[in-house]
């Protein structure tokens, strides 16, 4: 899921021709500025920050923050015709769930949204920043919930999109461990007052991704985001239609 795993797999094809060789070191490069910003800004909290303090008030509009991986990143860079004003793309690829929780003030509490929707989880189950169990990734995420609540944010807990394997990480067993994280995420969205939006219903076929909704069986594509947006509007109708959490921080 991150530009390293990327350059790893293009280290074994290393470049016949030059337009091939090219693209190989780009990639490599890319995996050189990660491995640094693990070092300098593991969170990557620096991605962000000129572009929130450049948001300006949206009248009339809800603000909604997404907060989530590559899934959330693409969604933005492939569809931006689905951020209108208010919706706020927040996702970085690669990221997990401790990572996340790490930047939610600056890149969700800070912006002070109506709704946050929190995608996260892939990367958990793919140990892109060490191996974590189950519960830790559900104490993660919970962490996420109760700052949201604390500062009156509605919260959207997204289900872990579906996936049968990972490129990045062969032979990993993927299917199980997201239908736990999805069941635990919609018994705790109804536990805590969250809406529970069930993208995972939209794009499976079985435990895989549909093929024409994505190239790699994790990420979707044009026609997977078009599948995704009536269950994002309809969650976000039902955020909004709730009343805002009481806000116990300042």
């Amino acid at each position: 899921m991150t530009r390293y795993w990327i350059a790893a797999a293009m280290a074994l094809l290393t470049a016949a021709t030059p337009a091939l060789a090219q693209t190989d070191a780009q990639r490599q490069q890319w995996a050189r500025e990660d491995e640094e910003r693990l070092h300098t800004d593991w969170s990557h909290l620096k991605r962000y920050q000129a572009a929130n303090a450049a948001l300006v008030p949206t009248p009339g509009h809800p603000r909604i923050v997404f907060i989530g991986d590559s899934i959330t990143q693409g969604w933005f860079d492939r569809v931006p015709a689905f951020f209108t004003p208010g919706r706020i793309g927040r996702g970085i690829s690669g990221q997990t769930t401790p990572q996340m929780l790490v930047r939610f003030r600056q890149d969700v509490i800070d912006l002070k949204p109506d709704v946050v929707q929190i995608m996260a989880g892939t990367n958990d189950i793919a140990s892109a920043t060490g191996p974590m169990t189950v519960e830790q990734s559900q104490a993660t995420i919970m962490s996420m919930a109760e700052l949201a609540r604390a500062h009156g944010i509605r919260v959207i807990l997204a289900s872990i999109p579906p996936a049968d394997h990972f490129e990045w990480r062969p032979g990993l067993v993927t299917a199980p461990r997201i239908a736990i994280m999805n069941a635990w995420l919609r018994d705790y969205a109804a536990r805590t007052g969250a809406t529970y939006a069930d993208y995972w219903r939209v794009l499976h076929d079985g435990d895989a991704l549909r093929a024409d909704y994505g190239s790699d069986g994790v990420h979707p594509n044009e026609a997977g985001y078009a599948a995704m947006a009536p269950v994002a509007e309809a969650a976000i109708k039902a955020a909004l239609a709730k009343p805002a959490p009481k806000a116990i921080a300042r």
